[in-house]
This record gives structure tokens, C-alpha cells and sequence, in this order.
């Protein structure tokens, strides 16, 4: 795991939980994505569905999250540091209140809030808040989406794994496997199966929609027609893609003019086998274009 970055958007509609009109919520969470990634920061890569609802919506201009994954889930969830939730790290047990790698009996998440306000809360998408993948009974499912809130889950409870055969695949309470092992890929579900809980979903009371894609985290896994969009796209290396994504960030706004290009990566011309490089980012954008298809 490396860096998480939550994609910016949550869509709240007007109002409060004790308004008549109570409003619908949705969140996306991208991972191990960079803000400026998408096309509304400066990226080269086609997200116009991301970048519709950014014209329309609710940008930030600052923002920090911890840099690891499962505490900014942790924190995203509960509204607490990630130590005060019980996961200060990953998913292993160091023996200290904070770094338990399973969110605490002293928090709860946003979806059991809601749902004491009349709320239904839906998931889809990759949890990665417990240690307990594949518990031995059911008291191992303590912290799995339905008992922490959420009426109807689809994803994975683990944190990383195939894009066209996920590791710990579950449905509600239920592990499984994907419904055509020919076709599936897992940002597509995700996607899918989103959409499916909202076609589902009774009008009379507002919902909570959380999207937790895995897109774009290793491994990098994407459709070959997807891929096939960007072939030859990174071929000037990444020293030139940087200075173009730059130039555009300035004169999009999203950067000061006077700000300089981070030096902190390897110069193109000393990179290591070029063709492997390129072929990754190309798989890199591919996924992340996936990911705004849905």
C-alpha cells in the first residue's frame, strides 16, 4: 500500500438529517490515485464524467489524508483519527490501542449515524478496515460493512487483489466469486452494482452511497480496449508528461504560477527498461479511465 488519495467528490444536497427533504449522499473514493489525475486538476487521462461533476459541484483546494489506506478509510468512516479508531496502520495487531488493525467498540462509521436518521446505506467497492477476511464464524464479521451500518454491501473486504478475480469477493455477509469469470472486472462490478442499489432503492427515504473503487492500485490490471485508448500516449517519458500536465495545472489555476515542478523522480533518460514503463502508465490511465466510465 502507498498513497490513497480520496477523489474529491462527495455530493451532498441541500438540507440537514433533520430537514423535511433529507438529502441523498454519495461518496467516491479512488485509490492510490493522485489529485491531479483526473481532468478537472490538469491530467492527460479522459475522465469527463469526473470532470462534469466537478463543473457542477464541490472542488478542494487543500486537503490532507494520512498517506496510508486503511486509516484514511478508518477516518473517512468514523470521523476520527485513524489511532482513535484502532487502526493507526494496517491490518496487523502491534499490540497498542491505536495500531489494533480493526476499527474499535469505541467509534462508530457514518453509515450506522445515518442509519439511526432514517437513512439506507449502501456499499460498493473495497472495505479494508478489519483483519478478519475469511472468519472462522460469524462473531469474525464484526466489522464487515453490514454490521457496521451499511443495509447492502457488494466488494471486497480485503485490501488488494486481481481486477479480474478478487480476493475476499463479498456479497452482504457472503463470500463469492465473480459472476462471469470471463468478462468480470472489478471496477466495472463496482460500478454495476452501485448503480444497482440506487435502481434498487425506495424513494420514501434518502440513501448513503459509498463507492470505494480499487482503481487505481496495484496490480495494474485494466481492459485491453481501455488500454488500447492510451497506446503511445506516455512514449515521451515521464519529464515531458510532467511539464505538460504543469503547464496545464497554471493555467487551469489549480497551481500557482510560481510554484515549481517537484524534482523528487528519476530523469526519463536514466529510467530503466523504457518499454515496461510505458506500457504501465498506459495501463495506469486505462484504469482510472475505467473507474469514470462507471
Amino acid at each position: 500500500m502507498s498513497f490513497l488519495r480520496i477523489s474529491w467528490l462527495v455530493l451532498l444536497l441541500a438540507g440537514s438529517l433533520q430537514a423535511a427533504s433529507r438529502p441523498n449522499i454519495i461518496v467516491i473514493m479512488s485509490d492510490d490515485m493522485g489529485y491531479s489525475d483526473i481532468g478537472c486538476y490538469g491530467s492527460e487521462v479522459a475522465t469527463p464524467t469526473l470532470d462534469r461533476l466537478a463543473a457542477g459541484g464541490l472542488r478542494f483546494t487543500q486537503f490532507y489524508n494520512t498517506g496510508r489506506c486503511c486509516p484514511t478509510r478508518a477516518s473517512l468512516m468514523t470521523g476520527l483519527y485513524p489511532h482513535q479508531a484502532g487502526i493507526g496502520h494496517m491490518m496487523n495487531d502491534r499490540g497498542h490501542p491505536g495500531y489494533r488493525g480493526d476499527l474499535n467498540n469505541r467509534c462508530v462509521t457514518i453509515a450506522q449515524v445515518l442509519g439511526t436518521a432514517g437513512y439506507r446505506c449502501y456499499m460498493s467497492g473495497k472495505w479494508h478496515i478489519t483483519k478478519t477476511t475469511r472468519p472462522k464464524n460469524e462473531d469474525g464479521k464484526h466489522n464487515w460493512p453490514r454490521q457496521r451500518g451499511f443495509d447492502r454491501f457488494y466488494g471486497t473486504i480485503h485490501g488488494a487483489g486481481s481486477f479480474f478475480d478478487p480476493n475476499s469477493l463479498t456479497r452482504d455477509n457472503t463470500l463469492i466469486a465473480p459472476e462471469d469469470p470471463d468478462s468480470y472486472y472489478y471496477t466495472d462490478a463496482i460500478s454495476d452494482n452501485a448503480a444497482q442499489f440506487i435502481t434498487d432503492h425506495d424513494s420514501d427515504k434518502p440513501f448513503f452511497m459509498y463507492v470505494a473503487y480499487t482503481a487505481a492500485h496495484w496490480p495494474m490490471h485494466a481492459k485491453p480496449a481501455d488500454i488500447a485508448k492510451y497506446k503511445g500516449r506516455y512514449d515521451k517519458g515521464w519529464d515531458v508528461l510532467r511539464d505538460e500536465r504543469l503547464a496545464r495545472m497554471r493555467k487551469m489555476g489549480v497551481l500557482d504560477r510560481s510554484w515549481p515542478l517537484s524534482p523528487n523522480v528519476q530523469d526519463w533518460s536514466d529510467a530503466r527498461n523504457k518499454p515496461w514503463q510505458r506500457v504501465r502508465m498506459e495501463v495506469y490511465a486505462a484504469m482510472i479511465d475505467s473507474m469514470d466510465q462507471g
